[in-house]
């Protein structure tokens, strides 16, 4: 951490920004706009997000194993008109059009047979969508947010499960942006107002802890968030809604 980034930090942690989001045990697992634009090199909307395209997939094995839902997103426009004026702004969206192979989903990272997919027209992975209504119904209380890109469609859909009481978990390292420092700025403003901030292994962790409390043999064990994951005091679980640290 550099000294402006700490800085940064202390300014907005005595101004009273940053505080804990409490994970429950309900999560679901979100991967926003994972298409074949990002990954083809030919295309202008490459980004090089090979490696965060492969920490997502891990979490996705995981979430499914968990029994978890597991959500994938896609854009598609059969008209201009779909995107409104976001379409207007962003001309590369052409790339979504219908029919354009490169609005679909890479061999490496695709939906199974029991994955969600959500068909979306802007930024958030909510608007204009059932998203919210599918995660209600199904009782899920967290969220965990991978995909492209952090400082577009990871950042809209994160501020709107806040906005819809859902907890936002979002995995720093699956996801990515055409730019280190935009994908970096973004996930600073993410932890501070919105969200909390995880890496992959401890997402890993956490899934497949929760993936072991479906055994009957293994109901009463704790699911934790421990030291060693992030530096923050561990958590327990009370009933099914959620954590509460252990200070």
């Amino acid at each position: 951490m550099n000294r402006r980034t700490a800085d940064l930090n202390s300014d907005y942690d005595a101004a009273g920004f940053g505080g804990t989001l409490v994970p429950g045990t309900r999560p679901a697992l979100i991967l926003i706009d994972f298409a074949r634009a990002y990954f083809d090199r030919d295309c202008g909307l490459y980004a090089g997000v090979e490696a965060q395209r492969a920490a997502a997939g891990k979490l996705a094995d995981a979430a499914r194993a968990a029994g978890a839902p597991v959500v994938f997103t896609r854009v598609e426009y059969r008209t201009p008109a779909d995107g409104g004026q976001f379409y207007r702004k962003v001309p590369a969206l052409k790339a979504f059009d219908t029919g354009n192979p490169l609005g679909g989903f890479t061999p490496e990272l695709s939906p199974q047979l029991d994955d969600i997919v959500i068909t979306k027209c802007y930024p958030s992975a909510f608007f204009g969508t059932d998203l919210a209504e599918r995660l209600h119904m199904a009782g899920i209380d967290t969220l965990l947010i991978t995909g492209l890109s952090t400082s577009g469609c990871v950042r809209a859909t994160t501020v709107d499960a806040l906005c819809h009481g859902v907890v936002p978990l979002v995995v720093e390292d699956a996801c990515g942006d055409r730019d280190r420092g935009v994908h970096d700025a973004t996930i600073f403003d993410l932890r501070t107002k919105y969200a909390e901030i995880w890496k992959s292994s401890e997402s890993l962790v956490y899934l497949q802890r929760l993936a072991a409390l479906r055994l009957p043999d293994n109901a009463a064990k704790s699911v934790e968030r421990t030291p060693d994951m992030t530096g923050h005091h561990g958590m327990r679980p009370i009933g099914v809604a959620g954590f509460e640290r252990d200070d």
